[in-house]
């Protein structure tokens, strides 16, 4: 059978080649079920109205405190329980409540009208000349997991403040209120839920009533954690923190790399077009114990050599699925009683595994699971416990609000390149609530949860340049 092609139909089998050869995620991308699964848990569409040609009006140039931004960052690095130049701030102790006054004193300083919700969100609202629209939001956090830097989820918060003394300088008035939010808790470090207060503003209803029976590892609750921090006084209802949908008309979030790429390439901004979402794992293994002495080899049911051969099964998965952006972690693994002279008896791990494809990972989570019963069994130990603590879709940006910031850096005269977000951040829940999108900045070496992370002053102030730009631009909207 021949077959034969009209010049029309020709030039547009050569478009539809163009077009597949774009990136996924500014392809058409509506028959792909991994853009359709993170469409479906944002309810928001690629496709939006763009903000990008709308022109700022600015009385004098956007220009950066250089040398005042710089100092709070390490300002707020001293309220640590680690020495420098580590930082540790974990919620609701008193070194985060310090953190959080000291944030609140700086957004009142800014002229910024200041409210806190039931778990101890912040935020800082700069009222526009329309202020029933919807506001544009941004904003970060400022806990620290143990021994990490000083930059992490610090540079969204106060660079967030810095940008919009910025604005102000410039003389721009916001049509849009503009609102910056310092999210509670989220590091995973205290009650192991990561992005505890993103995910309530998101109206996570299971988690509010979870939350009344959550325990930290010293058996505190989290609500007399909370109410030791001043919050949740009068109240364990926390659907009080829930935002309704549409309560922003858009979010973004500045935040330093977390990876190398930027830095290796030379390029000064990274715009987020996706986040891969993690999946977290608990997984306990329970033996006979015994003196490691008197105990024949044979004889063992070692829960230790259980969790080990099971951090080695989770690596095999994870180079099996055959992608780069499929990545797990074995971040805990405790053994008990923890003697030297003692064979394990019980062995508690906790494992990260996240990709931007979500069936990919859930496919690395079956096979994990299967491992930790096959292992079970050949070891003769029980698996007394396999859960899955989360299991988040991840999330897209809006295309309305890459446009922006592709703009705003091009403005700015800064190159930028578009990249994935493996890292997950508060952004993946503010997704529920409105369109986001997230400005990446260079990191030294790529580092961070550890004392060497570091961002230069001059990255730093790109950063905040496009953010202060890119929210001008989406309030005039």
């Amino acid at each position: 059978m021949s077959l034969r092609f009209s010049h029309s139909s020709f030039l547009l089998s050569l478009l539809f080649i163009f077009l597949s050869s774009i990136p996924a995620i500014l392809a058409l991308q509506n028959d792909d079920p991994t853009i359709k699964t993170m469409q479906d848990f944002s309810g928001y569409p690629v496709d939006e109205p763009t903000h990008s040609s709308i022109s700022v009006s600015l009385s004098v140039p956007l220009s950066i405190d250089n040398q005042t931004l710089p100092k709070q960052i390490d300002e707020l690095s001293t309220f640590s329980d680690a020495p420098d130049p580590a930082v540790t701030r974990v919620l609701y102790t008193d070194k985060d409540v310090l953190g959080r006054r000291y944030i609140k004193n700086l957004m009142g300083l800014a002229g910024l009208s200041v409210r806190e919700d039931a778990v101890g969100n912040i935020f800082g609202r700069w009222d526009g000349y329309e202020p029933d629209l919807p506001a544009v939001a941004t904003g970060s956090h400022i806990d620290a997991i143990p021994y990490s830097g000083k930059y992490d989820g610090v540079v969204g918060v106060l660079g967030a403040i810095e940008a919009i003394n910025a604005l102000r300088r410039s003389g721009f008035k916001p049509r849009r209120s503009l609102e910056i939010i310092s999210f509670t808790s989220e590091e995973p470090t205290r009650f192991g839920i990561g992005c505890l207060g993103s995910r309530l503003l998101a109206g996570d209803v299971t988690l509010a009533k979870a939350l009344k029976a959550t325990v930290d590892g010293q058996n505190i609750s989290f609500l007399d954690a909370a109410r030791s921090a001043g919050y949740a006084q009068d109240q364990d209802d926390l659907s009080s923190v829930f935002l309704k949908k549409g309560t922003y008309s858009a979010f973004v979030e500045l935040h330093i790399e977390q990876g190398p790429i930027l830095e290796e390439e030379g390029v000064a901004i990274g715009i987020v077009t996706a986040i891969a979402a993690p999946a977290s794992i608990k997984v306990d293994f329970e033996g006979s114990g015994g003196h490691a002495g008197a105990v024949l080899m044979p004889k063992r049911n070692d829960a230790g050599l259980a969790a080990a051969e099971l951090a080695l099964a989770v690596e095999r998965h994870i180079l099996e699925s055959g992608s780069l952006d499929t990545v797990g972690t074995v971040g805990i693994l405790e053994l008990h009683p923890g003697a030297i002279n003692s064979i394990p008896r019980k062995a508690h791990l906790e494992i990260d595994t996240r990709d931007i494809d979500e069936k990919r990972r859930n496919t690395v989570i079956e096979k994990i699971h299967q491992s930790a019963n096959t292992i079970a069994k050949n070891r003769r130990v029980n698996l007394s416990e396999f859960m899955i603590v989360n299991q988040d879709p991840p999330a897209l940006s809006g295309k309305s609000i890459i446009e922006a910031m592709e703009v705003a850096s091009k403005e700015l005269n800064l190159t930028h390149k578009l990249m994935i977000s493996r890292a997950y951040h508060d952004s993946l829940f503010m997704a529920r609530i409105s369109p986001m999108g997230m400005i990446f900045i260079p990191c030294y070496k790529g580092y961070s949860h550890k004392p060497e992370e570091y961002a230069s002053t001059e990255d730093i102030a790109n950063g905040v340049k496009v953010l202060a730009l890119t929210l001008a631009k989406l309030s005039l909207s």
